[in-house]
């Protein structure tokens, strides 16, 4: 399949999904989570596809391909941690916690090969 942007991209649809079953899930957060866990959870779960998209627009460039890269991943380690907090404050069940922190892992994974391997994604250049 050709990838034509970075929403054609595996790791892409997979971090999408995260992201929306988070936002689903942190609706039932306590109100007074708002503007802490709740906003912090969803900025970090969103952050992982946004940063794609800014990846995949510098793959001219090996570096700033890579540094995005770098940030989708942190951005996503960021994400297991809320994903922590709300285990331990009781916000979700731990069969719910268990199958989203298997998601962002598997993410993690596709991410740091991208990060190890970009070449493939890279333009090709005469520069």
């Amino acid at each position: 399949m050709r990838i034509n942007s970075a929403k054609d991209l595996e790791v892409y649809k997979k971090a999408y999904k995260l992201a929306m079953e988070i936002f689903d899930i942190s609706k039932t957060f306590p109100v007074e989570e708002k503007y802490a866990l709740t906003g912090q959870i969803r900025r970090s779960s969103r952050s992982v596809c946004l940063n794609l998209r800014e990846a995949w627009a510098k793959r001219r460039y090996k570096a700033h391909f890579v540094s995005k890269l770098t940030d989708c991943d942190g951005e996503n380690s960021e994400t297991e941690s809320s994903l922590d907090f709300a285990k331990d404050c009781g916000y979700i069940k731990i069969e719910e916690y268990k199958s989203l922190i298997a998601q962002a892992t598997e993410i993690g994974k596709m991410l740091g090969s991208m990060i190890n391997n970009p070449s493939s994604f890279l333009i090709k250049t005469d520069l």
